[in-house]
């Protein structure tokens, strides 16, 4: 009987655990597709006419092609830059050994523990005498900044799992460090790389606070910044926010959808190994 009853009480639990985690996407969708009053007449039933026009509506006020423009050099910037360096760094620290090394690592692993607010002050005044603030390039390089020390503890930990035969294999073959590194090693690296973009994707394409922070220009806003905007102080353009924001995940859907596979054998291999 046990072995009966717990995979069904299993596939139940999952059933229970999709409907939960599935039911907020049906109900933007569904009220994607109606107008203001009906909305707030009924959240839960189904539209009585479908609205497409809100979708068009939302894409045209939203510009959702300039900022989503914006959203992807932000984030292109910020994980070219967080895989660059930190793939670079974790390797060096992983291959050194010595009490800097040690020092500088344990440095970036405690810098993950310190909250985000403490340091919004300083680093809004240190982006702004940079040049960094007002662009969405410069938002990337600042997101490049935040997102290194946890990049750096996971390919530390990856490193450590590649033989250092290779290093020296290379070096024999009249191969520099950079040259080793960047035919040899990096390669090798591919899963905790997946796994390192794909974190950060979400967090680059979904995040708030930093836009609100250093783009005070509607010209350079991400598309977060831009749904914001039907936020208003008295009303709220329900229609359009949900449109909206059904529109600028889509992509991120897309992403998920074709890459999955490698998705998930990019953290699990990179868990195994680090």
């Amino acid at each position: 009987m046990s072995r009966r009853i717990y995979p069904i009480a299993a596939w139940l639990l999952l059933a229970l655990l999709a409907v939960y985690f599935l039911f907020p996407i049906y109900m933007a969708i569904i009220n994607s597709f109606k107008d203001q009053s009906e909305i707030y007449r009924s959240v839960l039933s189904w539209p009585s006419t479908v609205r497409f026009e809100n979708y068009s509506d939302a894409f045209h006020k939203a510009n959702m092609l300039k900022s989503g423009l914006n959203t992807i050099i932000v984030t292109v910037t910020g994980i070219v830059g967080i895989v660059l360096f930190s793939s670079l760094a974790g390797y060096k620290l992983s291959r050194t050994r010595g009490r800097l090394s040690q020092g500088l690592f344990m440095l970036f692993v405690a810098s993950m523990l310190i909250p985000f607010q403490t340091i919004m002050v300083t680093l809004t005044k240190m982006a702004r005498d940079l040049g960094l603030q007002g662009s969405p390039f410069g938002l990337g390089v600042v997101c490049a900044g935040l997102g290194v020390n946890m990049a750096i503890f996971l390919y530390h930990g990856f490193v450590k799992g590649v033989p250092r035969e290779l290093d020296e294999s290379a070096m024999m073959d009249g191969c520099g460090e950079w040259r080793a590194f960047f035919l040899i090693i990096f390669p090798l690296l591919g899963p905790i790389t997946f796994t390192i973009v794909v974190l950060n994707l979400l967090w680059l394409w979904n995040d708030f606070l930093l836009p609100v922070l250093l783009l005070n220009d509607y010209r350079a806003y991400t598309l977060v910044l831009t749904i914001n905007m039907f936020f208003g102080k008295y009303s709220r353009e329900w229609p359009l926010i949900l449109a909206s924001l059904i529109l600028s995940s889509l992509p991120i859907v897309v992403i998920f959808a074709f890459f999955q596979r490698w998705i998930i054998q990019g953290i699990t291999d990179g868990a195994v190994k680090g």
